[in-house]
């Protein structure tokens, strides 16, 4: 039996908006509290997301020191830029080219793949709760992947045949990946890698893909609004040369640049809780622009849907007590679509 988990309430597409060449944003996306804060962007010398290289973490000579910067993007950073990763280029630009196709289509084409009710899959938006709260500037399709008994029949089967093509191979390699990294993460950590292989190895590979339309007033708005990674690890790729992704670190906003061929990996919420708090997600959010649309694809992995979450039993000692309850999976995610996205309010309601 497939989990119910929830939906989303249906808003507007802001991609449709955006072809009306407004003047002004309408007021429900207006979010003034948002940039007040402070960004880092006019700094000469912008601190900037560490870089590991896996061919590094792969070779024998180079693995220890690259261990070490990894578990010290972890700790200190909760995202990296991922270069040398082993996925194929082909693969990665057929992936990015099939999403801006899917986007570039007739909105009544779009439709046929909208969130059903009581669904986050489809295309539309998500953690829309209220009639009243304030929505994002952007538009996503969301869709499961893996396990493929859970794929919806009506959205990843109905695709353009080159899309479902692009989107098998894609998701096949980032799901390897994925356990790559998560294996190399539990050996920093000093984890057995069977924990990690239990949490995970049957777990739930999902893909949001994002548009963001140009806006006319892109300093009222969030593209997506803060908030932190509710999966395991978020694998993201930015799929055109249009940059928006920022990341909160002592209080301010730092804009990513992404590295060509590479990948913005990641913390999630869950990876934090397994950790007993060892990994920390960070808030990051999506900003847009007045001149041209931002696209941008994140792979999520998140743990089985039948099992439970709760720190690895090898990091729970009498000296570093479990910081974290121990909650069925299905039980996490029911709770989190049920909620409103605000920063990392989610993680916070599982801290002992």
């Amino acid at each position: 039996m497939e989990p119910k988990l929830g939906g989303s309430l249906p808003v507007p597409i802001v991609q449709e908006l955006a072809k009306e060449k407004l003047a002004t944003v309408p007021p429900r996306y207006v979010r003034p509290d948002q940039h007040q804060q402070t960004i880092l962007s006019t700094l000469s010398s912008l601190p900037q997301i560490p870089v590991i290289d896996m061919q590094k973490l792969l070779d024998k000579y180079s693995v220890d020191s690259e261990l070490e910067a990894l578990n010290h993007a972890c700790q200190e950073w909760g995202f990296f830029q991922l270069i040398n990763h082993g996925v194929d280029s082909t693969v990665v630009e057929k992936m990015k080219l099939e999403v801006q196709e899917f986007f570039n289509l007739p909105i009544e084409e779009k439709n046929k793949f909208m969130q059903k009710e009581e669904d986050i899959e489809g295309y539309g938006q998500a953690f829309v709760v209220s009639e009243e709260q304030k929505l994002d500037w952007g538009d996503m399709f969301f869709v499961g992947t893996s396990p493929t008994y859970l794929r919806k029949p009506y959205l990843i089967p109905k695709l353009p045949p080159t899309f479902r093509d692009a989107i098998e191979l894609y998701a096949s390699e980032l799901k390897v990946l994925a356990m790559k990294i998560l294996k190399l993460m539990a050996k920093a950590l000093n984890i057995k890698a069977e924990e990690m292989n239990t949490l995970f190895a049957e777990g739930v590979q999902s893909m949001r893909m994002n548009y963001y339309p140009p806006c006319p007033q892109p300093e009222l708005v969030t593209g997506l609004c803060p908030h932190s990674d509710a999966v395991g690890l978020t694998i993201l790729l930015q799929a055109n040369e249009m940059e928006g992704l920022q990341i909160k670190k002592d209080g301010a906003w730092i804009p990513v640049s992404p590295l060509p061929n590479a990948f913005v990996i990641n913390i999630g919420d869950i990876l934090e809780i397994w950790t007993n708090g060892a990994y920390r997600s960070i808030e990051h959010r999506a900003t847009v622009n007045s001149t041209k649309e931002r696209l941008s694809i994140a792979t999520f992995l998140s743990p089985n849907m039948d099992g439970h979450l709760g720190p690895a039993a090898s990091l729970v000692t009498p000296q570093t007590p479990a910081k974290f309850k121990t909650i069925a999976v299905a039980e996490y995610f029911k709770g989190l679509i049920s909620r409103e996205l605000v920063g990392k309010s989610y993680v916070d309601l599982m801290r002992i």
